[in-house]
């Protein structure tokens, strides 16, 4: 499996990580010492504490989809860093009213490392492109 298969699995493990609230899985997509930043969500310095903030803000919600698309990933010549940008639709429904929904669509730029354990986002920046909701 060639270097970029392994960041594409990484990346789609955090997006399953959060629709399945397996919060221990999310863990494993970061680095200990991450450098987060969200934008006006919010930031992190930690694994500990993006995990935490996740887990807290998706608690009221049901069915969540998070969708990672156009993937470009560049692995730099020693195999040990590489940089990803992505764009992530991502879909939410409250846990309360299913017919109430968010609707999420921008991008990550990420800057990952090659651990003992495999890929780690050691970096991400998400910037909104739009952010919606509404009510069936």
């Amino acid at each position: 499996m060639s270097e970029v298969d392994l960041i594409e699995q990484l990346l789609a493990r955090y997006a399953t990580a959060i629709d399945t609230r397996d919060w221990a899985l999310l863990r494993t997509c970061f680095t200990d010492d991450v450098a987060a930043d969200y934008g006006d969500i919010g930031g992190w310095t930690t694994a500990e504490g993006i995990t935490s903030f996740m887990e807290d803000a998706h608690a009221g919600f049901g069915a969540t989809n998070h969708m990672l698309t156009n993937m470009a990933i560049d692995v730099e010549s020693s195999g040990a860093r590489a940089t990803s940008r992505c764009y992530v639709h991502a879909v939410l429904t409250l846990l309360e009213d299913p017919g109430t929904w968010f609707d999420t669509v921008g991008q990550y730029d990420d800057v990952l490392v090659r651990t003992s354990d495999g890929w780690r986002i050691a970096q991400r920046t998400f910037r909104a492109t739009r952010m919606t909701s509404g009510s069936a």
